[in-house]
């Protein structure tokens, strides 16, 4: 797959841009009848080698707007944590499942909470760079004990994942899934060029968020990656069927096998 995935994956007019940078992705390895006990019905856990993934992820978003708006002073940069996990539909589309999205802007939150069903959180947030070093502070609001930090070092330049690996099967994700209240699923994708990663230093991190969604991630992470920045076309959300089990149950190791 391309960064901007198949074409005919791509279904669905562009609706919105905006340019992700400043990433970490911060990933732990989780049994897969953890993370499925987790999902609601007509989404699968995906694996690598045997292991689900939990991630958590903050970054920085820039330039955030509609399709027929410009960018706004004020509104269209603001900060994002979330975490993760990784997925597959009844048609067995690869995709990453939000448990929350903690954000400091306050009508984005409520604009992806309505418009894209996805479980965004208020939070107050910073976010500072000093010489190669980043530090990233959250506190949701609903939570006053919910006060995380994360710091970390690049040392770029980052190259693509290659295809077949762990860093290819966490980052190259160009669907998501969401369920409205209803519990009724969709599916929208994003575009963008490939991530273009390396190995960070991680002097600080915190798995405050992970706990809060019901994972006990076991020590320090199993993969820790940074990404340059992105620029992203966002894709509308279509409904799904989750009538029809792509592999009977089976990990996501057992499709990719089938397909090869």
């Amino acid at each position: 797959m391309t960064g901007t995935g198949p074409v005919s994956m791509l279904t669905g007019p562009v609706v919105g841009s905006q340019r992700w940078h400043d990433l970490l992705f911060l990933h732990w390895r989780m049994a897969a009848s953890t993370v499925q006990s987790k999902l609601p019905p007509g989404l699968f856990v995906d694996t690598f080698d045997g292991d689900a993934w939990v991630g958590i992820v903050p970054f920085a978003m820039a330039r955030v707007r509609p399709r027929w708006l410009p960018p706004l002073p004020g509104l269209s940069w603001f900060l994002e944590l979330n975490v993760r996990t990784y997925v597959r539909d009844a048609e067995g589309v690869p995709g990453v499942w939000f448990h929350s999205l903690d954000c400091n802007q306050p009508i984005a939150v409520e604009i992806a909470r309505r418009l894209f069903h996805l479980p965004y959180m208020h939070a107050r947030m910073q976010a500072r760079r000093t010489a190669d070093t980043l530090t990233y502070r959250s506190q949701r609001r609903a939570a006053p004990d919910a006060a995380w930090e994360y710091a970390w070092r690049t040392h770029g330049p980052g190259q693509p994942a290659t295809n077949g690996t762990l860093e290819h099967f966490l980052v190259e994700r160009y669907a998501l899934y969401c369920a409205d209240v209803r519990q009724r699923l969709y599916r929208g994708y994003v575009a963008h060029a490939p991530y273009r990663i390396h190995v960070p230093t991680v002097d600080r991190y915190d798995t405050g968020p992970a706990v809060l969604a019901g994972y006990e991630l076991p020590g320090a992470p199993a993969s820790v990656l940074a990404a340059e920045p992105v620029h992203v076309a966002i894709h509308s959300l279509r409904r799904i069927s989750p009538q029809r089990y792509w592999n009977d149950g089976r990990s996501g190791d057992a499709y990719r096998n089938r397909n090869r």
